[in-house]
């Protein structure tokens, strides 16, 4: 009887213990999104979304087949003839209406555009947001769509927020560094480190001995690894120039992920920490100030990149 015992309690609490991974996995891998009016509706009233000049801009609604067997819905936006093209990653939780005002940013610096939303937002499809891991062969799929439209030597950039970021960090890192340059806005270096910061915050606790829980609890389910969403782990296959900004304000994402990618990333590279405002929002709250670190950037590193080339 008592082995009985020990037993059913060790039964129990192994229950108790992978239900709490599967309740920590549940809660990142279905992040409630937001709603694509309401996106639409906060650029419009920000100003950031003039719908009259969105609804007559050069545009072409694209779908492209996820290596995943989702589509994803993208927009290519052409207002110029040449071959010059921005491709932009939103954030988890938003969608590519969010992308619109860097959108603009470059259209008016004489690039074509492309905005897409990632899998299981927006129009696309996908039952799980993945941080990274799925979304760099996403990524990846969508420059496919620009190489194939527009021929092997098209020049073109990515700018990716936050878990945008990161996705286009990984996609670089060890998919292809096939962009010509990255700018990457509020990235999470590794989003394990990111989740015990985040976990320990809104709980009130240590929770880093929960990592390997997790950790197992994330490959039984999905098949990939908190180690397999560090974009710090892969930034030094990175050659092409990268771009990093965040602000010093923002608690969600600390800042000194972006500086230890920035420490890590070697050859072009350069690092923008003075903006203002929460996570995200380094744009919003000083949209000149990020045109001209953007300016400067593409005059002093990818200019000077391209002409030695």
């Amino acid at each position: 009887m008592k082995k009985r015992s020990l037993f059913l309690g060790g039964f129990l609490s192994a229950l108790g213990i992978g239900g709490l991974g599967y309740f920590i996995t549940n809660t990142f891998l279905y992040l409630p999104k937001k709603d694509d009016e309401l996106v639409r509706s906060r650029e419009i009233n920000a100003l950031r979304l003039i719908q009259e000049e969105y609804d007559t801009l050069p545009k072409e609604e694209v779908t492209i087949p996820s290596p995943y067997g989702y589509h994803l819905n993208a927009v290519f936006a052409t207002p110029h003839p040449h071959k010059k093209y921005m491709i932009f990653a939103h954030g988890v939780t938003e969608n590519k209406l969010n992308s619109i005002k860097y959108m603009n940013l470059f259209i008016k610096k004489g690039f074509n555009a492309i905005i897409y939303d990632h899998r299981r937002h927006g129009a696309s499809g996908g039952k799980t947001t993945s941080y990274g891991y799925y979304e760099k062969f996403d990524l990846k799929a969508v420059v496919d769509e620009l190489i194939r439209r527009e021929g092997e030597d098209v020049f073109f950039g990515i700018h990716g927020e936050s878990m945008g970021a990161a996705t286009m960090l990984l996609y670089g890192g060890c998919v292809e560094d096939r962009a010509d340059f990255y700018i990457a806005d509020c990235p999470y270096s590794d989003f394990g480190e990111q989740l015990a910061y985040r976990m320990s915050v809104e709980l009130k606790m240590p929770v880093r001995f929960l990592l390997p829980l997790v950790n197992r609890t994330l490959k039984w389910r999905e098949g990939y690894s908190l180690k397999e969403l560090s974009p710090i782990s892969v930034i030094q296959n990175i050659q092409k120039p990268v771009l990093f900004i965040h602000s010093m304000e923002d608690d969600y994402i600390l800042p000194k992920m972006t500086e230890d990618l920035f420490h890590k990333k070697q050859g072009d590279k350069m690092l923008h920490l003075d903006f203002r405002g929460t996570h995200a929002q380094s744009y919003n709250e000083d949209p000149e100030k990020y045109d001209s670190v953007i300016q400067q950037f593409l005059d002093e590193v990818v200019a000077a990149r391209t002409e030695g080339a």
